[in-house]
């Protein structure tokens, strides 16, 4: 269905409208605003208001804007660049072992999941299926290849596994609504984090000393920026974006000539500009940490890579259709309990390491979402520490087709061809 609005400046303000409304009511000091959001975290309307104006609404829509791809492309690598200059990489890495146990718990929940979900929704109900079995493992391990790496290891997966379009547009579909569904109940777990912290018994001290550290260093500097700030400020987080733009435009031409051995190893999903983008800008942001240009926390540096994040949150929400769920339902519950099974897992993990919340939402999502939101999810708990998000997601494309070829293996097992 055509949304109401295609013009995409006429959507981005319909876009900071929601957020700008979102961020006004939850700084209330109105008794029942403060009773709404000590429920509903702010980041989750800012995600799925736009979502509801997507589906059932039909006022605009994700598929028909191009707001994504630059919300992705310029304002996220500006943001990690602005969201590095405050980090204590002492900081995050004095968080321990603990990050990367969960990440890998993640990674291994995806993998095992897929074939567990197949497992049980073919058993349990097999009329629901209207696809092949030699087709339907092939199409689950697109599923893999996104939800542990990205775009690009799914899109290995498809090449590797002659996967027809018409069967990976609905791959495509599930990976998206289900993914941005778990999101959404990651995002309101942010919200909660302190209580399911305590569920855990987890010991969050070092994430809440690094996150003070970095709060304590912003006020420290804080001063009234001038318009000459502002401008020192857009160009280094907008130069640090040509810079990555410019990097990964030399070195995806360049890794090209060796496709063929990359591909021989699995790594092809390395050929990817957002790869690089994304690298690059945080390697830039973390090196400035360093200099003096650091001191430009004081003038606002998190606080503009947290309205761009925002803006990010709010084109994700937008491409989730709710309404695709009713016309596939058997890949959807596959996909739904293949979600279920790495929940259990994760939280299992985390219970008996006590590890935090903090490190289950971003390990998840370095793996589901990727780059895109992982740092969003981070950002949840503190802008402070969206950086780790970015390092964690950085993981996931190496290990993505690598998980993806075991999963789809493993799927083969289950339903045979």
């Amino acid at each position: 269905m055509e949304p109401f609005f295609t013009n995409d400046a006429i959507v981005l303000g319909i876009l900071l409208a929601v957020l700008a409304g979102v961020f006004v009511s939850s700084g209330s000091s109105r008794p029942g605003w403060r009773r709404f959001y000590s429920i509903v975290p702010p980041l989750l309307l800012c995600y799925f208001i736009p979502a509801l104006l997507h589906w059932p609404l039909g006022l605009i829509s994700g598929e028909k804007s191009e707001l994504d791809a630059v919300a992705s492309r310029y304002l996220l690598p500006a943001s990690l660049v602005y969201l590095c200059l405050s980090i204590d990489l002492k900081g995050v890495l004095r968080l321990g072992p603990k990050a990367l146990i969960i990440f890998f718990t993640a990674t291994l929940g995806v993998v095992l999941g897929g074939p567990i979900a197949l497992l049980a929704v073919t058993t349990m109900a097999p009329g629901l299926f209207h696809v092949p079995p030699d087709e339907l493992w092939r199409g689950l391990s697109t599923i893999a290849g996104s939800w542990i790496g990205g775009s690009a290891n799914q899109t290995a997966m498809k090449e590797i596994f002659n996967v027809n379009d018409t069967l990976f547009g609905s791959m495509v579909v599930v990976d998206v609504v289900v993914a941005n569904v778990w999101m959404a109940v990651l995002l309101y777990g942010a919200g909660i984090s302190r209580r399911i912290d305590a569920r855990l018994k987890a010991d969050n001290s070092a994430i809440e000393k690094l996150r003070h550290d970095i709060e304590t260093y912003s006020e420290s500097v804080r001063r009234i920026p001038s318009t000459t700030d502002m401008f020192v400020l857009l160009a280094v987080g907008f130069g640090a974006v040509a810079l990555s733009h410019w990097g990964a435009d030399i070195i995806v031409p360049w890794l090209k000539q060796y496709e063929a051995g990359l591909k021989a190893v699995y790594l092809e999903s390395i050929i990817s500009g957002f790869f690089w983008i994304v690298l690059i800008a945080t390697t830039l942001g973390l090196a400035l940490s360093f200099t003096r240009a650091r001191a430009l926390e004081g003038v606002g540096a998190s606080q503009l890579g947290s309205v761009f994040i925002y803006i990010l949150v709010a084109t994700i929400g937008m491409q989730m259709n709710l309404g695709e769920v009713f016309k596939n339902l058997g890949l959807f519950a596959v996909g739904i309990v293949w979600m279920l099974v790495h929940a259990a897992l994760l939280l299992t993990v985390a219970w008996l390491i006590r590890a935090p919340f903090f490190f289950v939402a971003v390990g998840s999502q370095a793996n589901i979402g990727g780059a895109a939101s992982a740092p969003v999810m981070a950002s949840a708990f503190s802008p402070a520490l969206a950086p780790v998000g970015v390092l964690l997601a950085v993981l996931g494309y190496a290990l993505g087709t690598y998980g993806a070829l075991i999963a789809a293996f493993l799927m083969r097992m289950i339903v045979g061809g």
